[in-house]
């Protein structure tokens, strides 16, 4: 399965950004391979409709699950209607990698 973690660089050892659509990056996380492939989020700066192009896009990696702090009710919407499940972290000074050994268990 795949996971999106939303993050704040593209290393194991960035930490965990809350935000879903303004996320300076997005992790992909394969657990089948147990591979992980960092995408910025061209969308982190958009005036607008940064969470629903940014869900069109978790959309097109071909995510199950995404986990960030929060989703905004277009980008919920949308990952609902493709079935994908969010996962609300609300603890900081977490890292990429730290998620990860947490999902492995």
């Amino acid at each position: 399965m795949k996971t999106v973690i939303t993050s704040s660089g593209n290393k194991l050892s960035s930490e965990f950004d809350l935000r879903f659509g303004r996320a300076s990056w997005f992790c992909l996380y394969d657990e089948d391979a147990n591979k992980t492939e960092f995408f910025e989020n061209k969308y982190s700066n958009s005036q607008g409709g940064a969470g629903s192009k940014s869900a069109e896009f978790i959309i097109e990696l071909g995510a199950k699950k995404v986990i960030s702090g929060d989703f905004g009710p277009t980008a919920k919407n949308l990952l609902e209607e493709f079935n994908i499940q969010m996962v609300i972290l609300e603890e900081e000074n977490n890292t990429i990698d730290d998620i990860i050994k947490k999902l492995r268990k």
